[in-house]
């Protein structure tokens, strides 16, 4: 039974002293063990489900009771995210200051929709991004501000490209059954995220309305076919708007020529941004500034601390040099929000959809602090250069094939047994082999087809991930191979 002296209220704090203790031991133990733990659960789909009550509770419950469910039935069904062991998708980590910021954000539950509703939580997001421009090396001139996801900065971007032709008075009249307005095309690269596909269905765009350029053999969008595009197009009757090149595409990391594209973008007046959620946060390292190149040109960039600055999830930084022309696409302010100090101060829900945000920047401002530029700097340069061993390994192994260059700490490859020439049974032969690797749930990696071709990806970025944990993951790979391959 709960052990509550009042039936109002809050948790009383004797109580919250002592379930806080009973967390901050579990996390300490959690985090000095989480070697021992595999990366994967063992559950089936609708397990958890059929675990929990069907209904929610008419009777408040002991938190010691709500914290044993949580042990005993929520944790057998986490995938380890913060394991120095997950090598799937893009390795990220939740940092114990980023840890330590959440809960206090969560305590002080403020929304920094308007200055007045938080001075501290505005100021400080325009403090810390400020911050990482200047780490980054992006121009002064960009105005920073923090969104949940690359998705959704994304989506923001293209609105904001919309917004930035007037005359086709988008805002005011939309695109429905209107005769006179052109189709909207904007570009991206083949090897593009799928964000910039699912903000054109959200935008009316369509799918239709999203070109993929051609990529060379190193992934990275083809200029020339750009240009072409966005000429064949205009001759067509489309209205070209907005160009997203990437700096570490999802499945390759590889960094399309942004120079080159921001050429073409200033000449035919297109929106350009840039996707760098990955790839861009390795500017931080003075031998790594080149792969922002021509980025100072774009309209908007999009970087995220929480792949490779060690910010928990959720936070993504989103700088614009137009910042006037994202305003105009989502501002509207009714009398219930207006404020005395209006003129004077940035109101972020003025820059985007939502009006509700968290105090994200904390978080950042923790991680930043704590860890300092040196100590951000050499925690991502050792990703860096273990991806580069295991990409030796890899090299040097006879039945083995690197598949794409490693310019960050992913890792592309697939498995070339003597035996197996076909593509199609390559690609059969590599799926089997992610399954048998995962199955042991002991490391996990993740796939993905490059140019009709199944490939395993390895992405190296957990803060704890050492040399040890990538010989075993080797020793994995390799043993699963001999497995399949006998």
């Amino acid at each position: 039974m709960k052990q509550q002296t009042s039936p109002l209220g809050d948790m009383p704090l004797e109580e919250f002293q002592a379930a806080m203790d009973r967390i901050v031991a579990w996390i300490c133990r959690y985090r000095s063990e989480i070697d021992r733990l595999p990366v994967l659960p063992e559950v089936k789909p609708g397990q958890l489900r059929e675990t929990l009550a069907a209904e929610a509770p008419e009777q408040g419950e002991a938190m010691e009771q709500i914290w044993q469910d949580f042990e005993r039935l929520i944790l057998p069904g986490i995938t380890h995210w913060n394991h120095p062991r997950f090598f799937a998708y893009f390795s990220i980590t939740g940092s114990l200051p980023g840890a330590l910021a959440e809960l206090a954000s969560a305590v002080l539950n403020v929304n920094a929709m308007l200055w007045k509703t938080s001075p501290a939580a505005t100021e400080l997001e325009e403090v810390t991004l400020a911050w990482l421009r200047r780490m980054l090396g992006l121009p002064e001139a960009f105005f920073g501000l923090i969104y949940d996801t690359a998705s959704i900065s994304t989506m923001h971007a293209l609105a904001a490209a919309r917004d930035a032709n007037p005359e086709l008075a988008i805002r005011e009249k939309g695109m429905a059954g209107r005769a006179e307005l052109p189709r909207l095309r904007i570009y991206t690269s083949d090897q593009a995220h799928s964000s910039v596909e699912k903000a054109a269905i959200t935008l009316g765009f369509g799918l239709e309305g999203v070109s993929k350029i051609p990529s060379d053999e190193r992934f990275q969008m083809i200029p020339a076919k750009l240009a072409e595009a966005v000429a064949r197009d205009r001759r067509e009757g489309w209205l070209p708007l907005a160009v997203v090149a990437t700096v570490g595409t999802t499945s390759t990391t590889s960094v399309d020529p942004v120079p080159a594209i921001a050429e073409i973008c200033r000449q035919e007046n297109l929106w350009l941004h840039v996707d760098a959620a990955y790839g861009g946060m390795a500017a931080i390292l003075p031998e790594k500034r080149h792969v922002l190149e021509g980025c100072q040109q774009a309209d908007s960039i999009v970087v995220n601390p929480h792949k490779w600055l060690f910010v928990p999830i959720d936070l993504s930084a989103f700088y614009t040099r137009r910042p006037e022309v994202l305003r105009r696409a989502f501002s509207l302010v009714p009398a219930y929000l207006q404020t005395p100090e209006d003129a004077q101060v940035n109101n972020l829900m003025d820059y985007g959809l939502q009006l509700g945000r968290r105090f994200r920047a904390l978080k950042l401002w923790f991680v930043m602090r704590y860890f300092g530029r040196q100590g951000l700097q050499s925690r991502i340069r050792q990703a860096i250069a273990l991806a580069d061993q295991l990409a030796g390994w890899i090299d040097r192994h006879p039945n083995f094939q690197r598949m794409a260059p490693v310019p960050f700490s992913t890792v592309c490859f697939r498995a070339r047994p003597p035996h197996i020439e076909q593509i199609e049974a390559l690609n059969r032969f590599n799926r089997a082999l992610l399954e048998q690797i995962n199955r042991g749930r002991r490391v996990f990696l993740s796939g993905t087809e490059v140019k009709g071709q199944f490939v395993l990806r390895a992405a190296i970025g957990n803060i704890l991930t050492t040399e040890a944990h990538l010989a075993d993951l080797w020793d994995q790979i390799q043993s699963a191979y001999q497995q399949l391959a006998g």
